[in-house]
């Protein structure tokens, strides 16, 4: 059975929020030369696709595994969300985050 939060991604009318972000001029023309052909009506619907898809594919790994109940346990510690991300990610790696972005 899958959490809430993800049964909750599958509402159309969820409310949205404006954000900034730089991405390469290419890949915005290939967005636009290539969302038509996939259907999708513009560049945007089809940044929110991949984004949605990656974090579907994402949430679904990590529902139920052992980095969930690792999460859970560090929030119940206090820990913030930013340090909980970072600890689970050197902990996927095998490497500290500052080492991998180096």
């Amino acid at each position: 059975m899958k959490p809430a939060y993800i049964e909750a991604r599958k509402n159309p009318d969820r409310p949205m929020t404006t954000i900034s972000m730089r991405l390469p001029e290419d890949v915005i023309d290939d967005l636009k030369r290539i969302a038509p052909m996939l259907g999708v009506n513009g560049y945007q619907p089809l940044i929110r696709f991949y984004i949605g898809k990656g974090l579907r594919e994402s949430l679904s790994e990590l529902h139920g595994s052992q980095w969930e109940k690792l999460a859970e346990i560090l929030h119940q510690r206090g820990m913030s969300e930013e340090q909980v991300a970072e600890i689970i990610g050197e902990a996927r790696s095998g490497a500290p985050e500052h080492q991998i972005a180096a």
